[in-house]
């Protein structure tokens, strides 16, 4: 079942997608998710993401809670890049580098919407130039549940050659609200991690988790590793990297013994950003609680950062003509 729960003057809306196992709340404004509500061991319903009780928050603060983030997640450094042999100046709003699509990425736009065949179509046209990015893009993403999941698609095409790479910035905390993620357990598919400069650009070095904090490959406490001396947690004030994986499923699994709520993170993109909230600063969430650091982590599916610099071949190209066609589930279990 899908429903409007709420609709605002300015075209803004609240949706609910629901069935027996979990509903999911989602705006058309940014693709926000605002809420991921399962139970628990106990039976109980629990919010297992972070985010504010008034939409408008959502446009007020930083952050990205929950949001559709492009045209491009994650940073680009000193905001420029070369497709074609043109040159491109996006906004600097991070530091030195420009990050999740500029100072009004897709995160702060108003998509349209259909609910068609159970699902939820979000579109938003983004033209030529916007945010300084080339190319008229046709961006869709859909949004479904399948039994105790919720399942985003996302695609997009553009008559020019240009960037992309979209992620959801969701903030999970399987405890059911805001508070120390050390007790989460992680287990996460990947050999290597992206080490990441002092303003949280990737450098291009790769390195092997093998006896590093960044060692998820079985299952541990986040707050056996995060507290750990390691210079890369330093940098990034904890985890702030991309892990990419050496699984085509099922590559994230975060947990919460408190609760009992199991997630499941499967993509077919080729890496997460692993976020500890490192930045959040005391602001009141939902029901008035605050959102200190490292209260929640976000599962950022993605390309690696900075790619048109790092990689060559790099699959954040879009060529005219070609299509952008990704998908990420979040599946949500009682573990047993």
């Amino acid at each position: 079942m899908i429903e409007v729960v709420k609709s605002y003057q300015d075209g803004k809306k609240i949706f609910r997608l629901k069935n027996e196992k979990i509903s999911v709340d989602v705006s058309n404004f940014g693709g926000t998710i605002l809420s991921i509500i399962v139970k628990d061991k106990e039976g109980k319903q629990q919010d297992v993401v972070l985010g504010y009780d008034h939409l408008e928050d959502y446009a007020h603060y930083d952050g990205y809670l929950g949001a559709l983030v492009g045209r491009v997640a994650n940073r680009i450094a000193k905001g420029t890049f070369t497709l074609n042999d043109k040159t491109y100046q996006l906004a600097i709003n991070n530091g030195p580098n420009c990050l999740h699509g500029g100072v009004k990425g897709f995160s702060y736009r108003v998509f349209d919407d259909e609910i068609k065949n159970d699902q939820l179509i979000l579109h938003y046209f983004s033209p030529d130039g916007e945010e300084h990015f080339p190319g008229n893009l046709d961006l869709y993403a859909t949004y479904t549940l399948d039994e105790d999941a919720l399942v985003i698609n996302y695609h997009a095409t553009s008559d020019q050659d240009t960037l992309i790479n979209i992620t959801n910035h969701s903030y999970f905390n399987l405890n059911g609200c805001p508070s120390s993620i050390d007790n989460h357990t992680l287990q996460v598919q990947a050999q290597y991690f992206a080490c990441s400069d002092e303003d949280g650009l990737v450098t291009g070095a790769l390195r092997d988790v093998d006896h590093t904090p960044f060692d998820f490959r079985e299952e541990k406490t986040i707050g056996s590793q995060i507290h750990r001396d390691d210079e890369q947690l330093t940098i990034g004030h904890g985890y702030d990297h991309p892990f990419i994986f050496d699984s085509e499923t099922n590559q994230v699994k975060l947990y919460s013994p408190l609760t009992g709520i199991e997630l499941t993170v499967s993509t077919t993109l080729p890496q997460a950003q692993l976020y500890s909230a490192n930045y959040l600063d005391g602001r009141l969430g939902k029901n008035g609680k605050p959102m200190n650091a490292r209260d929640a982590l976000a599962i950022e599916t993605q390309y690696m950062p900075d790619s048109i610099h790092k990689e060559r071949n790099s699959k954040t190209i879009l060529r005219k003509g070609e299509v952008y066609d990704e998908t990420t589930s979040y599946r949500f279990k009682v573990r047993s």
